[in-house]
């Protein structure tokens, strides 16, 4: 069975971290470009990041860039996405996604291109 399953969400302090994990199972997240989105109350998900599986590079939205890190762990099958100095305006649910066509991250913001996608994990930063 192919599923993506975020994990590491919770209710943090503005300034505060929090690292949240995608772990794949039934295919191999090495082969696939993984995406990060994020859907905040009453707005429409929007991309946050995106690690390449060509080469590594990893892309990030404006508004995290530089508080936002993305890793891999190939051995556990998972992504992390590192959030540092986080903000109340990053408080949503949190989704990862995989996709096989573009392992380069072209195009990384389009939702459509996206062929698995996690369930979500509610990050909360407020005082």
């Amino acid at each position: 069975q192919v599923q993506l399953v975020e994990s590491g969400g919770g209710l943090v302090q503005p300034g505060e971290s929090l690292r949240l994990s995608c772990t794949g199972s039934g295919f191999i997240l090495a082969y696939y470009a993984i995406g990060w989105f994020r859907q905040a109350p009453g707005k429409e998900r929007e991309g946050v990041s995106c690690s390449s599986s060509t080469d590594g590079s990893t892309y990030y939205e404006d508004n995290v860039k530089g508080r936002f890190i993305m890793s891999r762990d190939s051995a556990k099958n998972t992504v992390y996405l590192e959030m540092n100095s986080l903000e109340p305006e990053d408080t949503g649910v949190y989704y990862c996604a995989a996709e096989k066509r573009a392992r380069n991250c072209f195009r990384w913001r389009a939702e459509v291109g996206y062929d698995y996608w996690g369930q979500g994990t509610q990050v909360t930063v407020s005082s």
